[in-house]
This record gives structure tokens, C-alpha cells and sequence, in this order.
């Protein structure tokens, strides 16, 4: 469900969300717009901010290769989260805004993330032409289908050209993805097409990469129910070109709700309802003082999948204000590929 809202979760800095962590996602939003069914989409604004809602994100992984068939993964994640409804000029915005940068190694994982106020052109989104940025990380093009990427950190950077070569894609039903039993939801879609190439500055130098990356779009004001602590969420390519989304989210009683989606070569889709495909964690890591679930299962008979999603890197904690995993993983079974794994609200 990508996502990553790390949410609400900086809940604008203030303290006692930051104390909530992914659990506040399922705070009351009074006063914010919520989603509703059926939803009409408006592109190019829809690519935009809609600052009635609390909570929003523009959030790329890619899947890469170096020349020697090295893999790598690159994460660039924007946030916006809101303190009120609306949007007005200078200090006085209610808008926040922070992102994530990381590249994923076998052996390595460097991180870091920026913040910034609303209202001041420190950060934001256009669509005509496109542009996301905060600082001088930025995504921008004439379009969403043909963009320019870049971000630095104190131990790496990127600058990557991506072209879309398929489809948008629409979760749930038509766009609205519903996350739990008592019907909380988000606007939710993706360009799951995109082939990327560029460069990887890494402490050992420059690396020419090529590779497939997956961007999805989400907006909402509370995604989470009030029982729900954190979910993992796969992104997955497989050698076929057919793709899934699916992802689950954990409840404190230890059920947990699950949606999908199922993507074909062509874009074509099938929505996948509660229990239809099933995540099982097979091997655990322990990192950031914490055990993590690194190598999993994942079953969808209908399709006849059943394959195990491995982490490149076990140890890609993202140490962030609000800290999760997030990192590329490879699938193997009845049908390989390459893909990501996001994982909150591990204690």
C-alpha cells in the first residue's frame, strides 16, 4: 500500500505522532477529506498534491543491474503531510514535506532523508510540466511517462532517466484501495513500467546502471484502522512481464487484511480481494535491535503463483525519523523476477 506514508507519521513533526509511529496512520481525521468509492481521476493535476488530505506520497523503487550484472536497488520517496486542511503561501502553510533517498547493495545500504515547510518553495509538486522535488532532489520531465531523477546523501548519489513504457495502473476498485475490514481506504495508482538507466555514485566510485523501476501514487487521510500497527508490501516484476502488487497489513490480534493486483504485460488488471494471496515470513533478521521478516513466501493460487521473495540485502533499515525496512528482493519458484519489499511497525 505503499504507502510508506511514513505518514502521518511526522504527523508534522510534532512529537506525540512521532511517538505514534505507523500506528497513528489510524488516528480520526476530522476535519480532512477522506476517499470515497468510485473515484474520477484528473490527469495531469491528479499527478499533483491534494492538500485536503492528510497524508500523500510520490514513491519510486527500481531494480537495477551494473554492467557486470551487479544488482542494486534505489528507493526515492517525497511525503506530504498535512497539520490542517488546505494550502496558503509563506510561513503560515499547513503543509510539511520530507522524502527518503537510499541505494540498496548486496553488502551495503545508505539512506538519508530531507524536510521542509510548505508554502516557502522549498518543496513541492507541479504537473505542467512535472516536477517533484524537495532541495535539489528532484523528479521532473515534460511528462510522468518521460522523467529526470536525482538525489544525494552523504555517502551516495543518483541521476537516473526513466521512460514509461506501459499503462498506468489502478488499485482496488478503479482506484480506491480499501485497507481494512471497517472500510478505511486511499486513492491508489502506479507506473509499474517504467525502464530506468543512469548513474550510481558510490563510495567505490561511478556505476552505469539500467533496470526496471515501479512508482506509485497514494493519497489519503487515514489509511489504517485503529487495530492496525504496520504492513508489508511487495512490488512485484516477474521474468514474464506480468506483475503483482499486494500487501498486508497486521493487526494487533494477529490477523492481518490483505489486497492485490494483479498486472498483466499489456496493463491489464485484476483486482485481488482480502485472502486471496498469502505472505508467510521464512526466515527472520535481526537488525536495529529488532527481528525482521526477510525472506517470505508468497502464494496466489488463482494464478497459480507460489514463490519465495528474498532481500538482496537483509540489513536494509531505512534509520529514518520513523524507521522501517525497505529494499530490493529476488523471486524465485513458479515464477521469477526481481522486485521490493517495504516492511513498518516492527517493534
Amino acid at each position: 500500500m505503499r504507502r510508506d506514508a511514513l505518514l502521518v507519521l511526522l504527523s508534522m513533526l510534532a512529537q506525540p505522532a512521532l511517538a505514534q509511529g505507523f500506528a497513528g496512520m489510524g488516528t480520526e481525521a476530522e476535519g480532512f477529506a477522506v476517499p470515497a468509492p468510485d473515484p474520477v481521476f484528473d490527469f495531469p493535476a491528479d499527478h499533483g498534491p491534494h492538500p485536503d488530505y492528510r497524508i500523500e506520497w510520490w514513491y519510486l523503487t527500481a531494480n537495477l543491474e551494473g554492467p557486470e550484472g551487479q544488482p542494486y536497488g534505489l528507493q526515492w520517496t517525497l511525503f506530504r503531510s498535512a497539520l490542517a486542511p488546505g494550502e496558503s503561501a509563506g510561513w503560515d502553510s499547513p503543509q510539511v514535506w520530507f522524502a527518503h533517498a537510499a541505494v540498496t547493495t548486496p553488502d551495503d545500504h545508505y539512506n538519508t532523508e530531507r524536510f521542509a515547510r510548505g508554502g516557502i518553495g522549498q518543496a513541492g509538486v507541479q504537473t505542467d510540466p512535472f516536477m517533484a522535488r524537495i532541495d535539489d532532489w528532484q523528479m521532473s520531465g515534460p511528462t510522468l511517462d518521460d522523467l529526470d531523477l536525482t538525489a544525494t546523501g552523504p555517502d551516495f548519489a543518483y541521476d537516473m532517466d526513466l521512460q514509461a513504457e506501459g499503462p498506468l495502473v489502478f488499485h482496488g476498485e478503479g482506484g480506491y484501495s480499501v485497507k481494512s475490514a471497517q472500510g478505511q481506504a486511499s486513492y491508489y495508482y502506479s507506473q509499474p513500467f517504467y525502464r530506468i538507466d543512469g548513474e550510481l555514485t558510490l563510495p567505490g566510485g561511478v556505476v552505469p546502471v539500467t533496470g526496471s523501476a515501479w512508482l506509485d501514487r497514494e493519497w489519503s487521510s487515514q489509511p489504517l484502522a485503529a487495530d492496525q500497527s504496520g504492513w508489508d508490501w511487495f512490488s512485484l516484476t516477474f521474468d514474464s512481464g506480468a506483475k503483482l502488487m499486494a500487501f498486508q497489513l497486521r493487526q494487533r490480534d494477529g490477523d492481518t487484511y490483505s489486497s492485490g493486483t494483479w498486472i498483466a504485460p499489456d496493463g491489464t488488471t485484476t483486482a485481488l480481494a482480502d485472502a486471496a494471496i498469502t505472505a508467510e515470513p521464512l526466515t527472520q533478521t535481526r537488525v536495529a535491535g529488532r527481528e525482521v521478516p526477510t525472506r517470505w513466501r508468497l502464494t496466489l493460487p488463482a494464478r497459480g503463483l507460489d514463490v519465495t521473495a528474498a532481500a538482496l540485502n537483509p540489513r536494509a533499515w531505512m534509520g529514518v525519523s520513523v524507521p522501517y525496512w525497505e529494499g530490493p528482493v529476488t523471486v524465485t519458484g513458479s515464477h521469477d523476477g526481481v522486485g521490493y519489499l517495504e516492511m513498518t511497525g516492527y517493534e
